[in-house]
């Protein structure tokens, strides 16, 4: 893996950026109706949802709730030596394909939980991988003040929560880590 090296400061103006484009998505949805861009399994239309779904948010409460944890997750991830666009982008692509492919029909899945759930996966799996010391702190952080709400995102009785793309978020996060960290483990190490 390319060593990526770079600090929280550095990526600030683009996590910023990214939050703040979350945030005038979900102004605008006030207007027009954005939501219908989420991902529908399966379907055509909805395949843009792969895209969108993370911009898209139902209220202020979904929107609050995602955007805490997806600043700590990007803030982690940005203090990282990995290159956090990329990370990110294969997480949606990943997550949300898998969600199209495998999700609930007929749902709409909206929303950022997804992308916070895969890096969640992806700080804890590739600190466990990379054994290294700080990727291994940040992996423990992220367990044990995540770990419950990651497990138990996931449990399938929830009304109105997106269980399926919190659990395809956690696997891209997985598949991402592996791809970018565990294959090339040993180009790391000493």
């Amino acid at each position: 893996m390319k060593n990526y090296a770079h600090t929280v400061r550095e990526e600030l103006k683009s996590i910023i950026i990214f939050i703040a484009l979350i945030w005038l998505v979900f102004a605008l949805d006030f207007f027009l109706p954005l939501e219908r861009l989420g991902l529908i399994p399966r379907d055509g239309g909805g395949l843009i949802g792969i895209l969108t779904m993370t911009f898209l948010h139902g209220d202020l409460a979904h929107i609050m709730g995602n955007i805490v944890p997806l600043v700590i997750m990007l803030a982690l991830l940005a203090g990282s030596r990995a290159n956090s666009l990329m990370i990110v982008g294969m997480i949606v692509l990943i997550g949300g394909g898998l969600l199209w492919m495998f999700g609930r029909g007929n749902t709409l899945h909206i929303g950022a939980s997804l992308l916070v759930f895969g890096l969640a996966t992806f700080l804890i799996v590739s600190g466990l991988l990379e054994k290294r010391i700080v990727p291994m702190i940040i992996a423990a952080f992220v367990a044990i003040t995540y770990g419950s709400v990651l497990i138990s995102g996931i449990a399938p009785w929830q009304q109105g929560v997106s269980w399926d793309g919190h659990l395809f978020g956690g696997i891209g996060g997985a598949i991402t880590a592996w791809l970018l960290v565990g294959r090339n483990v040993h180009k790391i190490l000493p």
